[in-house]
């Protein structure tokens, strides 16, 4: 059996992270097992299910990117069995697989999963360049979410794998058809109920989320707004929501493992980001059949042309808050939904068989 050493700050359930575990679940593992580098001690959302499926998760601590790299290349000459390094942090993917080549790893696949690492100062500009030129040098396989991604690490889409975000989409649809009234009967609610998840980040840009609910507080309108997912700001936008007065119709759900059948009992979902990738969940919410509202900042790509995607300016609230007063119902059956996902490479059993024969080619 091949171990693929698979490089994460922590396996939370985030974008990036959330595809790697639907790959997982569906890869033969007979043939190949996946370990997880993290950097951090505190146990992740995914950990127990990884530890289920076999494989091991190995943290590495240290205070600094460099000493990061350092400490991963001493492990990796201690562990030569691991002929494949697997690095899915963007930018930080130079540190990473430099650790690889240095300590003699022969295969050194690049993940992006975003267009964008959103830094802007003079500083951080001149870092991006260096990791830029550095992953693509020391990178010796390349995989990207989609052509944008693509275009943003590599600098082309040219001898890059386009491994789409994939989901479950049978199992998926199968949760949806029976929880239409899920966030009803979960929360007693009956309201126009919109739905957000992500990570409590800047880039989330929750700020304009808030000003969503405050125009539709002021409208009379009976909504709820739903919020999944942690981060760094979850205090200050919990505190945002208080002084606000907006507590009854702002909720934090946290991290949920229910987050199919949400989408499925939602009216809309919003995504109004400074900055994506090919955000896994807009996947998941079209597979559901939810509508969602997303930032013109996000790549084009996401829209799966089954009429489920709106893209608006984040200039104003206005048009958001017009628009989640329409109907948010899919007009495509389930069976072209299934038949756009599969056909456009979003199944997960599909992609693990892509993946299993890059990794037994390599």
């Amino acid at each position: 059996m091949m171990r693929i050493l698979h490089v994460v700050g922590k396996m939370d359930r985030a974008g990036a992270e959330t595809m790697v575990m639907n790959l997982y679940r569906h890869i033969d593992r007979t043939q190949i097992q996946f370990d997880f580098i993290t950097f951090t001690s505190a146990i992740g959302d995914y950990d127990a299910e990884i530890l289920e499926l076999g494989g091991k998760i190995i943290p590495i601590l240290a205070n600094n990117p460099v000493n990061r790299m350092l400490k991963l290349r001493q492990f990796l000459k201690k562990n030569p069995e691991y002929r494949i390094v697997h690095a899915h942090m963007l930018l930080s993917n130079a540190f990473h697989l430099l650790a690889a080549k240095t300590a003699g790893v022969k295969h050194r696949i690049s993940h992006s999963h975003s267009t964008s690492n959103g830094h802007t100062n003079a500083i951080k500009k001149i870092y991006e360049q260096w990791a830029l030129i550095t992953n693509r040098q020391v990178a010796t396989y390349k995989i990207a979410c989609g052509e944008l991604a693509a275009q943003y690490l590599f600098g082309t889409s040219k001898n890059v794998l386009l491994l789409p975000n994939a989901v479950d989409i049978k199992k998926m649809m199968t949760v949806a058809k029976i929880s239409h009234d899920y966030i009803d009967q979960e929360f007693n609610d009956s309201t126009l109920n919109i739905l957000q998840v992500g990570r409590l980040s800047e880039v989330k840009n929750h700020q304009f989320s808030l000003k969503i609910a405050e125009q539709l507080e002021k409208r009379n309108i009976d909504f709820t707004l739903y919020i999944v997912g942690q981060g760094s700001l979850e205090s200050g936008l919990k505190q945002q929501v208080r002084d606000k007065l907006l507590a009854d119709h702002v909720k934090f759900l946290g991290v949920r493992t229910d987050i199919t059948e949400l989408m499925a009992s939602a009216d809309y979902m919003i995504m109004p980001s400074i900055h994506e990738g090919f955000p896994v969940v807009l996947v998941e919410s079209q597979t559901v059949g939810l509508k969602s509202l997303v930032s013109n900042n996000v790549s084009a790509e996401v829209d799966l042309g089954v009429g489920l995607v709106d893209f608006l300016s984040i200039d104003s609230t206005d048009a958001w808050v017009d628009r989640l007063l329409t109907s948010g119902h899919s007009i495509s059956t389930d069976d072209e939904i299934l038949d756009v996902l599969k056909s456009n490479g979003f199944d997960a059993a599909t992609n693990a068989q892509q993946l299993l024969h890059v990794y037994l080619s390599l």
